[in-house]
Order: structure tokens, then C-alpha cells, then sequence
């Protein structure tokens, strides 16, 4: 009994002083412009030793990958191992969906190693009118079933966050927040406009917590491991590794042209979506929504969120090495201008809010502005002025830009932006036909045994 007394009064005592730490740090926030510190924005056309990049042939040949290895092992995490899909079902499938202007279908991904496993869920819609659709994917923060107000989605029983308003207690996700997202994902308007979507509940891929015990990370241990090495992955790594893993699935699906996916991601998630289309580039561009401090905001302003309150507050999404920059941001050789440029060619889309002073609307738009450079190797349009444009002035280039009003949110005004925006860069050739006389047969055309009744 003391001994558990002990525990309990130790755990108190550490929760006590993280809590005390990070109000410490959140106190130390900047919302003043003339305070930002004088820094040195590194050069994305000059290697870490010095030699000078002329072409996009030397950006991906000397530059491009030391980038992606700092950020691999000094800031997200490296993967620690190969992890395929092990099988994958579907689970539920149907026509009518969308006010009838789409199909829906639902798959789970199961995954096997080490003597444990892991499944995630895939929601997709289909508009009836694209045979082969280019689709937005991204993650949701409270349950596939909250995206729209469909009754045939399932509820995952994956652990969630606490949310009064989404009726989330003891961490278990109910029908009563079924539809509660709808607004923030505009899901009608993406068929509507020739889109699919596809969505998954980030939890299922890994828990948001710091616990490293539970999802994706124990199926690639090794012996006696029970959390990442300083320089392995962390959260967002681990979610964006599932991005990449929805990606080998769709590559299989007949109803998605997996050459034209938009990865897509709203704050912390808006951060793993430019580490996806980083990591991965099968992806054909990247949307960052608000994403903010370790997403699009550099580092270097100290500008609203830092290193150091994001390191403190949630010491899991990040690898243990990017501790060393906790208020030494100026010791950074790389900033998220750099995360950003690792998309090129491939088109990528900043947007801030005027009201998210915690994100640094500015520190977002200068990041894009400074990635334009690398995409210039390429012949790409980006981001031609350091001035930041208008409130609802957007900016729709290979590196497209936009603040609208209100907070920190995603808005239908966000998502006609992403669509325009997409209509441009993907081309927009979708191969249109009738829905009434294409056979069932032919989208539904997967294997009885990969389908669960």
C-alpha cells in the first residue's frame, strides 16, 4: 500500500511540474511583431557545407536529401523498419451516399509484426459522375462517422480525447457526435466538384497521447523496446507513416486516380501532412490548414507557439532529439521553409487565419514565400512578394497562399480554395460518365474474400 501511495505521489509530483513547465513556457508566448528576434533564415540553395545549388538536378541530387535527413532524425523521427499492409477488407460498401451523388466505401487495413497487431479505417466517397477520381485525404480528429451525417459510417472504438462537445467521455466516441464535423470537411462540395475524399480517424493509427505503448509503434520495436530511440519516430511520423500506408491501398483501388491524391491536414495534422508529402512522393500535393510551430510558422520568429511549449505540451509528436532546440531555435541549420520546398515540384498550399496568433499566420506565409526558390529551379510559379496578401486574397500557384477571417478552424471558405486551387494544378481532366450505366460489378470488382459481411 505505500508502495502505491509512493507511485501515486511521484506521478503527481512529475504531472505537476510538466503542467508548471509548459504555463511557464506559454507565459514567455510573443504576440508582439517588434519583438521577433533578429534570425537568419538558412539558405535552401547552399548545401550544410557550403557548395551552391543551380538546378533542380543539384537540389535532388546534394540538397533535398540532407534536408529530409535532419528532419528525419532531428525533429519527426525516423521509421525504424519496413511494415506492409498484412491483408486489408472491406468492410462496408454503398450507392446513394452524398444525397445520392455518390458511392461510399469503407476498408480496414490490418497490419501484423512482432506478435502484435494494428488495424486503421478508411472512409471514401466517390462522386457517381468520375470514374477514376482524384481525391483529398486526410485525417480526423473525432471518428470517421463525425465527417458527415451518415448513418451506414461506423463508430470506431479506438481510444479519443475527452471533448464535451463532440460527447467524448472515458474516451469512447459515441453516435452522438455522428455529422458533428460536417462544416469542417465540406465533403458534398468535393463530389460536387469531381472529387473523392478519404478520411481516417488519426487515433487508430496512433493514440494521441504520450504513451508509446500503443499503437503503431510496438509492431517495429526491437527486442525489449518499449519507446523510440532520440532519433526514431514520434506521433506525427507515426500518422504520417498511416498516410502512406492509405496511399499503398489506394494504389490498388479502381475507383481513385492514385496519381492525383491530395494529402490534406488541419493543425497538428496539418504539421504530419507536409511531413507525408515530404516522405512520400507519390502524393501529387500537400494542403497545410493552420499547422503552425514544427507544420508551415518557422521556428526562428518565436512567434506564438515555440519549440519549446510544443516540446513541452505534447513531448510525443516529435523525436526526442528536437529537445536540443527548446529555445535555442536559432541553432536550427533548417526551418519549415525547408519542410515546405521538400515538396517540390509538387504543388503545396499554406493558409492561415487572421484570429490563430498562436500558429503565426506571418511565420506561415514567409515560410512559403522563402520555400519559392527551390520550386523556381523547377519553372514553378510560387510565392512572388515578402508582402502578405489581403484577408480572403488568395494566392493559387505551385506554392498557393490564403488568410481568410476567424480562427483557428477549417472553414467552406478553406475548402473552395482548396478546390479551386486543385482544379488548376491537377489539370482537372476527369473521365466523366453516367453512373447508371457503368456496372456495379466493375467498381465494386474486389474479391468476395476480402469483403466482411
Amino acid at each position: 500500500m505505500e508502495y502505491l501511495k509512493t507511485l501515486i505521489i511521484l506521478f503527481l509530483s512529475l504531472f505537476l511540474f510538466l503542467q508548471s513547465n509548459a504555463q511557464s513556457a506559454a507565459e514567455r508566448t510573443n504576440y508582439d511583431e517588434s519583438k521577433v528576434p533578429d534570425f537568419e533564415l538558412p539558405d535552401l540553395l547552399t548545401t550544410f557545407d557550403g557548395r551552391k545549388i543551380k538546378s533542380a538536378k543539384e537540389w535532388e541530387t546534394l540538397r533535398r536529401e540532407e534536408v529530409l535527413d535532419f528532419f528525419t532524425n532531428n525533429m519527426y523521427g525516423k521509421i525504424p523498419g519496413e511494415l506492409n499492409i498484412d491483408t486489408w477488407e472491406i468492410v462496408e460498401e454503398g450507392t446513394g451516399a452524398i444525397n445520392g451523388k455518390a458511392r461510399r466505401r469503407q476498408v480496414e487495413i490490418h497490419f501484423e509484426n512482432n506478435g502484435k497487431k494494428l488495424s486503421f479505417n478508411i472512409l471514401l466517397y466517390f462522386p457517381n459522375n468520375v470514374e477514376k477520381a482524384p481525391l483529398f485525404l486526410g485525417y480526423n480528429f473525432y471518428g470517421n462517422h463525425t465527417v458527415y451525417d451518415d448513418p451506414n459510417i461506423r463508430v470506431s472504438d479506438a481510444w479519443a480525447r475527452n471533448n464535451e462537445a463532440y460527447s467524448i467521455t472515458s474516451h469512447k466516441m459515441t453516435e452522438a457526435s455522428r455529422g458533428a464535423q460536417t462544416a469542417n470537411w465540406q465533403v458534398e462540395k468535393m463530389i460536387d466538384a469531381g472529387y473523392g475524399f478519404a478520411t481516417i480517424y488519426y487515433g487508430e493509427v496512433d493514440p494521441d497521447r504520450n504513451d508509446f505503448d500503443d499503437g503503431i509503434h510496438p509492431l517495429l520495436y526491437a527486442d525489449n523496446q518499449n519507446k523510440p530511440l532520440d532519433n526514431e519516430w514520434g506521433a506525427i511520423t507515426a500518422w504520417a507513416w498511416g498516410l502512406t500506408k492509405a496511399m499503398d491501398y489506394l494504389e490498388q483501388d479502381r475507383g481513385a486516380d492514385a496519381s492525383k491524391v491530395i494529402v490534406f491536414g488541419h493543425s497538428r495534422l496539418g504539421k504530419t501532412a507536409l511531413w507525408a508529402g515530404a516522405m512520400d512522393e507519390r502524393f501529387a500535393g500537400a494542403i497545410s490548414n493552420n499547422s503552425g510551430c514544427g507544420g508551415a510558422a518557422l521556428s526562428k520568429r518565436k512567434f506564438g507557439e515555440t519549440v519549446e511549449v510544443i516540446n513541452t505540451a505534447f513531448p510525443h509528436w516529435f523525436c526526442d532529439n528536437f529537445s536540443v532546440y527548446n529555445n535555442n531555435e536559432e541553432a536550427l541549420p533548417v526551418d519549415q521553409h525547408a519542410l515546405i520546398a521538400l515538396m517540390a515540384p509538387r504543388p503545396v498550399y499554406i493558409a492561415s487565419a487572421e484570429e490563430d496568433r498562436w500558429a503565426d499566420p506571418k511565420g506561415e506565409f514567409l515560410s512559403a514565400y522563402h520555400a519559392t526558390p527551390v520550386y523556381e529551379l523547377y519553372g514553378k510559379t510560387g510565392i512572388n512578394s515578402e508582402e502578405m496578401p489581403g484577408i480572403h486574397q488568395p494566392i493559387h500557384n505551385s506554392v498557393a497562399y490564403h488568410i481568410r477571417s476567424g480562427k483557428h478552424s477549417v472553414t467552406e471558405y478553406d475548402w473552395e480554395q482548396y478546390i479551386k486551387w486543385a482544379n488548376t494544378i491537377l489539370g482537372k481532366r476527369n473521365h466523366l460518365f453516367s453512373f447508371n450505366n457503368f456496372s456495379r460489378s466493375s467498381f465494386f470488382s474486389f474479391s468476395k474474400a476480402s469483403i466482411r459481411s
